[in-house]
């Protein structure tokens, strides 16, 4: 499973919703979405904005957690 962390960098780094919609040109809803881990997909331009504004690397915003890790809730935030 990817597991999507960008409600967790967020908030560690205490910037503002709007402020990232404000800096990355993301639009509001899919901004939304991505937090709130509603989309299937994201695109490389989006993922690219993201990691720029919030001075990341895709690797901090998913990980890989394997489906069948026997104690795979150990791994997640």
């Amino acid at each position: 499973m990817i597991k999507n962390r960008l409600s967790i960098i967020i908030g560690e780094k205490r910037i503002k919703f709007h402020e990232i919609v404000k800096l990355t040109g993301i639009s509001r809803k899919t901004l939304y979405n991505i937090y709130h881990d509603k989309t299937r997909g994201i695109d490389f331009a989006t993922l690219d904005k993201l990691c720029f504004a919030l001075d990341c690397t895709p690797n901090d915003l998913f990980r890989y957690i394997p489906d069948d890790l026997p104690d795979k809730h150990l791994y997640e935030d």
